[in-house]
């Protein structure tokens, strides 16, 4: 069934904090540090406009912006915009059996797949690369999209190192090849918002380029018509409150405002808002709640984006911040040590000048001359004493380069300022100590709950996490897991206890259980666990009431592929062979490289005797996963049927040394024999 596409456009379902008895004009002429979130552009009514906007009157800042690290996040993948080198651009995934190579053709970049055997390629696939991200300061990585699904490929090339690798995470065994899916959480902090397809996790309708500035800014539209209505605010004596200018925030709300992607971690959403819907100006922790694991060796262990974290720990940061309480309203940051106080976001920290950071440094730890130096450095007195500028770096010595534990072959500067102390050793241990949330000190148990879900569901797939959720939701009744449903159904599923969640469904009831789970949103919270509850019957052989669960979750989220998938596998089960064969076909209409639907395709068509269009579903499979488990199981089912023993043994033994633990092939050689 086809459901018409909404897009959504990012509006934020919050009340807005000004009253609607005052004009536009008084409102941003109000100087009163009590509305400092009372931006008109906070309001649902306010628009997106686009960079391009902006740059009608700011052509300065847009000029040098585009040429930042946020400026040049995203880009199409042409060679213009690409910072690799395409000589030797090879590599090989040893675990996997994968060769990859990038080239060019004519200003586009493709990737190619291949596996060799005998010096023969026996399996070769190509993808066209339709998007960088990443500027090229420390990566680039590659994004192709099909029919609007987003998806990362298999090689980054780091530029620190001029080299080609596989990409965070797709190291050590991991590698999923050309699927990894990129959804909302990670193209809102490396992007401009794009829209979004609602019903999808990874689908747009459009991506813009870069990150812009309504990132920082919030959106414009309400300061556009203000200016071109002639309304222009002496911004020298009065805030605008039109659009927000984070210059003009206090040093809490400064560093929410980078924190939304400076701070990188297990990010829990709250009470179910979206990664769309924080604007700047508002508090991060009433939108997302990042969590970070703590280890014995955390303080020698960082996450590349984890800049507010490092710096919060500094001393710096903590004395400025008590200095900073009486400031200049319309400088809250003046005194404090902020992101802004050493970086201009609408400057390439590339054409920074490093004497600019070192000026920072001194300006506080080097008044008054020599007398009041904080630096006892050999190197830094020699220099100083010749006024050599160039030696005199602070940020070498306390700011150290390092590499960090999340992305190979990049080395920055550790942002937790702290004197160097060459006789301290690194602790011995990597012991877990707990999951922290690094911007809300009161987190709710459900926001702690989910925490250690995501912990264990996206990160280390340690039992303990999950018991800590448990532990921490207490769930002692029905009426306590209906009003933590959408939490214990996840962690319920991710511990396979189907008896648990059947039984609470059964006590809850079907019909009210619908009732309940009726929302489309951008997060498919609803759809999510009805298809948990669907796969908890489908694991119980409870095949009628699997249906009814699957059918929901797809009616609310019908571009999320495997919620359909899921749906005419039980309708075969059921008997519904027809309804299966469409949805399938409609998959991949949607997604030609959804190669569950390829797979059982083939095998349906093989039950059927139609075995031209068997072979042609597998084959098709194939060439897109050569290692798909259940698409070789089919192969076999089809070989056997044709009455081709040698290959089905073949591919029998091949699926064996690929999953040793197969049971089913275990058994078709055993049958050969």
């Amino acid at each position: 069934m086809r459901i018409l596409l909404k897009y959504i456009f990012v509006a934020s379902p919050f009340v807005i904090l000004f009253s609607c008895r005052q004009s536009d004009k008084d409102l941003v002429k109000n100087t009163s540090p009590s509305l400092q979130n009372s931006y008109l552009n906070h309001s649902d009514s306010a628009k997106y406009v686009g960079k391009s906007t902006c740059m009608l009157c700011h052509q300065d800042i847009y000029t040098t912006f585009v040429h930042t690290g946020m400026g040049k996040s995203l880009s199409a993948a042409t060679k213009a915009h690409s910072s690799a080198s395409f000589d030797n651009a090879y590599i090989q995934d040893k675990y996997k059996d994968f060769h990859y190579q990038a080239f060019l053709f004519h200003d586009s970049i493709y990737f190619k797949e291949y596996r060799v055997k005998n010096k023969d390629s026996v399996f070769m696939m190509i993808k066209k690369i339709d998007f960088i991200i990443g500027s090229g300061q420390h990566t680039n990585s590659h994004l192709y999209s099909i029919n609007g699904y987003l998806y990362q490929a298999p090689m980054t090339f780091y530029t620190q190192k001029k080299m080609w690798d596989l990409p965070p995470g797709f190291e050590n065994g991991h590698n999923t090849r050309f699927f990894r899916k990129i959804g909302v959480e990670c193209i809102t902090c490396h992007n401009a918002y794009p829209l979004f397809v609602i019903g999808s996790e990874n689908k747009y309708a459009e991506l813009p380029t870069g990150i812009d500035c309504e990132r920082c800014h919030g959106p414009g539209s309400i300061h556009v018509n203000k200016v071109r209505r002639g309304e222009i605010t002496d911004t020298s004596k009065y805030v605008d409150y039109s659009i927000v200018n984070p210059a003009k925030l206090s040093i809490d709300l400064q560093f929410d405002l980078c924190m939304r992607c400076h701070l990188q971690g297990n990010a829990v959403l709250v009470n179910n808002q979206s990664f769309f819907d924080f604007k700047p100006g508002k508090k991060l922790n009433q939108y997302i709640q990042v969590f970070l694991a703590r280890y014995t060796d955390s303080k020698d262990n960082f996450i590349m984006a984890s800049h507010a974290d490092r710096l919060k720990q500094s001393e710096c940061f903590i004395q400025s911040f008590k200095k900073s309480k009486n400031t200049h309203p319309f400088k809250p940051y003046q005194n404090a040590l902020t992101c802004v106080t050493c970086h201009n976001p609408h400057v390439s920290v590339k054409v920074t000048k490093e004497e600019k950071f070192n000026n920072i440094c001194s300006s506080c730890h080097y008044q008054g001359g020599m007398s009041n130096k904080s630096c006892t450095s050999k190197r830094f007195l020699t220099a100083s004493k010749k006024n050599d500028k160039r030696n005199m770096n602070c940020i070498s010595c306390h700011m150290p380069v390092s590499g960090s534990k999340d992305i190979p072959h990049v080395s920055i500067h550790d942002h937790f300022i702290r004197i160097p102390d060459k006789k301290q050793l690194k602790a011995k241990e990597h012991q877990f100590l707990g999951l922290v949330c690094i911007n809300d000190s009161h987190p709710s148990k459900e926001t702690r709950a989910l925490a250690y879900i995501y912990q264990y569901e996206k990160f280390d797939l340690f039992d303990y996490y999950l018991d800590s959720a448990e532990s921490i939701l207490n769930i002692g009744n029905t009426e306590e897991a209906q009003k933590h449903l959408h939490t214990y159904i996840h962690l319920l599923f991710l511990k396979k206890s189907w008896d648990e969640i059947d039984k609470i469904t059964n006590q809850i009831g079907i019909k009210k259980l619908f009732q309940q789970l009726c929302q489309k949103n951008i997060n498919n919270t609803d759809s999510w666990t009805l298809y948990r509850i669907a796969d908890a019957k489908y694991a119980l052989g409870k095949t009628k009431e699997a249906e009814m669960f699957y059918e929901k979750a797809v009616l609310l989220s019908p571009y999320i592929l495997e919620f359909k998938n899921k749906l005419a596998v039980t309708q075969m089960q059921n008997n519904k062979v027809n309804y299966a064969y469409q949805n399938w076909i409609e998959i991949l209409k949607e997604n030609p490289m959804f190669v569950q639907a390829c797979s059982n395709l083939g095998f349906l068509k093989t039950q059927q005797d139609q075995l031209d269009s068997a072979f042609y579903y597998l084959q098709k499979g194939y060439n897109i996963d050569p290692d798909n488990e259940m698409l070789l199981l089919n192969t076999i089912s089809f070989y056997l049927k044709i009455s081709y023993p040698d290959k089905a043994r073949e591919l029998a033994k091949e699926l064996l040394r690929k999953y040793p633990n197969n049971i089913q092939a275990k058994t078709v050689l055993n049958y050969l024999k």
